[in-house]
């Protein structure tokens, strides 16, 4: 079977996916432009690629079981492999730009949230 062969509703459903998919994502990248802080700058992306890569990777599963007409993994994978190492990221930028931010204050250390100074 190729693509062309494929019923509407697939083809329908596999563009809906991928273009909300794409959305959030420009989305996502848009708050990395207009937010200011670097911890704001950071957030936003992480959720728009999440979602976005989720969205993506369903309309590609849809398309790709109707196509073959066996389960394909592949997609769960990069799925399972993308949400394990986005988080992540931020969680080690987010920890990296705490630590400077605490310790380059001229010199002083900046308080810890909840430390008395």
């Amino acid at each position: 079977m190729t693509a062309a062969e494929l019923p509407a509703w697939v083809l329908g459903l596999t563009a809906l996916l991928s273009v909300t998919g794409a959305a959030v994502t420009l989305i996502g990248a848009l708050g990395l432009i207009r937010l200011r802080t670097f911890y704001e700058r950071v957030h936003a992306p992480t959720l728009g690629a999440t979602l976005g890569m989720a969205l993506v990777l369903a309309g590609s599963l849809v398309f790709f079981i109707a196509l073959e007409k066996r389960f394909m993994p592949r997609e769960l994978l990069i799925a399972l492999f993308f949400t394990a190492t986005t988080p992540v990221t931020l969680i080690i930028l987010a920890r990296a730009a705490l630590f400077r931010d605490r310790t380059s204050a001229g010199g002083a250390r900046v308080p810890a949230e909840g430390e008395c100074d």
